[in-house]
């Protein structure tokens, strides 16, 4: 973060010294975890369910903070921010689970002075990429490939949220040129607000799918949120919209700023074509561009991966970057964010692929299509452990009995579904084909673990997926335990 007195902090978030003098220089970064504070850091007291940050003032102090953001006085030097108005909370209240508005005003606080930070930094071009699925992966991909042309600054994994996207605004200073930024949302008006943090000049839209379909209610209300990041660029700006998908293409209309296309769809000025994929499901293909084309052979698993690598060429190449430069780096990125194809071989010659972070129908899709290749041709049986995906509203039955027949029709050996949740997968795979015991419902992680212990063999594949909080990275976590010879790639 840029060097900031309490009192600059004060004025940017409308807020009052407390125990300050005011000229105590912030020079650290801003931490909301007091474990993580370093000295001459910035702490953010953010109240929780579980545990209220202001009970942690004292000790991050001690520990080194210069002082803290807080919603309330506390008996170290703070900026106490103002209260939010009820009729003002709907923007900063989506994830904060505070009740009594508290959090909604650090929140809106810590959103205040990321604002100030971005407003300071002139040279900065600020990056947005939204969509149903795949968002982190190519906010890893673009960092990657502008690293190289100066300084960059992403999150970690999906810090995507109202206190994850001003905490990675406050990472950039004098010296970044680039600020990565991945933008959620779980109601419209979400991602309009994060753009009112870090206003992007070039925004990335990717899919509009199913997630969180059963809180927007539609497709269709999924694409009004995704569209407002396109509808916050400037009239010089770029939007990079996916045109393979009708929704996200249509949102072309909705924006000032000048449209680039990416996809295999013949109208896309950053195109692939000739995909293929390798044993490993790794996936090669032609970058056609205006400027040119190149060859492009990805280390990363899943044919899905394409358009993600498409929309993170057309960025690197708005800001600078040639198509053999694009290329090149492509050719050498790496995966970063943790559960998202992460794939384990080992020496027993079993490949562990964990992409439990998280789940939709469409990533479900991706993943049991990349499973399928990783193993078609070897003498080893895929293995597909899913569990429920959430937040599906009215779509839910159907989304998990077409994920079910999917994984008949993938020639997918053996189908694992973890609780009861998920039980319409299993119904709908024993349903189709002539499957037998090829699928098996278990109750719990603890069962689908023991399961697989028992019958994997030298060969195998075993994929695990579900949404978030059915917690099925604990299967690839626990087919791992006590094995530190295995090797991660």
């Amino acid at each position: 973060m840029i060097r900031l007195s309490l009192a600059d902090i004060a004025d940017a978030v409308d807020g009052r010294l407390n125990r300050a003098e005011g000229s105590e220089i912030v020079s650290a970064g801003v931490e909301f975890d007091s474990r993580k504070i370093e000295p001459g850091g910035l702490f953010v007291a953010v109240p929780g369910e579980r545990v209220d940050g202001h009970d942690f003032a004292a000790q991050a102090v001690a520990d080194g903070a210069v002082g803290v953001l807080a919603a309330r006085e506390v008996e170290v030097p703070a900026v106490v921010v103002p209260p939010v108005p009820v009729a003002d909370r709907s923007g900063v209240m989506a994830l904060a689970g505070d009740i009594d508005g508290s959090g909604a005003a650090v929140l809106a606080g810590l959103a205040k002075l990321a604002r100030h930070v971005v407003d300071r930094l002139p040279r900065l071009t600020v990056v947005g990429v939204t969509g149903s699925s795949g968002k982190t992966s190519t906010k890893d991909l673009i960092a990657q490939l502008l690293e190289p042309m100066g300084p960059t600054v992403a999150p970690p994994g999906s810090f995507n949220n109202e206190l994850g996207h001003p905490w990675t605004v406050l990472r950039a200073d004098e010296d970044t040129r680039h600020l990565v930024l991945e933008l959620s949302a779980r109601g419209v008006g979400h991602i309009a607000n994060l753009c009112e943090v870090a206003p992007p000049r070039i925004g990335a839209v990717l899919n509009v799918g199913h997630a969180h379909v059963g809180e927007f209610g539609s497709q269709e209300a999924v694409a009004q949120a995704k569209g407002e990041l396109v509808e916050a660029l400037p009239a010089d700006g770029v939007a990079v919209l996916n045109a393979d998908d009708p929704l996200v293409a249509a949102m072309a209309d909705r924006t000032r700023a000048r449209v680039v296309l990416v996809g295999e769809h013949p109208d896309a000025q950053v195109r692939a074509e000739d995909i293929e994929v390798d044993d490993q499901a790794r996936p090669t293909f032609t970058l056609v561009t205006e400027l040119g084309k190149a060859q492009v052979t990805l280390p990363l698993f899943g044919e899905h991966h394409v358009g993600n690598a498409l929309t993170a060429a057309a960025v690197a190449m708005e800001l600078g970057a040639t198509v053999e430069q694009v290329a090149e780096r492509l050719g050498a990125v790496r995966r970063v964010s943790a559960r998202r194809m992460e794939v384990t071989e080992t020496p027993a010659g079993v490949t562990v692929v964990n992409d439990a972070y998280n789940a939709n129908p469409e990533s479900v899709r991706a993943a049991l299509k990349t499973l399928a290749a990783m193993t078609r041709g070897r003498p080893g049986r895929a293995w597909a452990v899913l569990g429920p995906m959430g937040e599906l509203g009215d779509a839910d039955t159907e989304a998990h009995d077409e994920i079910g027949r999917l994984a008949v029709r993938l020639n997918i050996d053996r189908l694992v579904v973890v609780g009861e949740q998920a039980r319409v997968m299993h119904q709908a795979a024993s349903l189709e084909g002539s499957w037998g015991e090829e699928s098996v419902l278990v109750p719990d992680v603890d069962a689908a673990v023991a399961l697989l212990r028992a019958e994997l063999r030298s060969g195998d594949v075993v994929l695990t997926k579900a949404s978030n909080f059915a917690g099925l990275w604990r299967v690839a976590d626990a087919l791992l335990e006590g094995d530190a010879g295995w090797r991660r790639t």
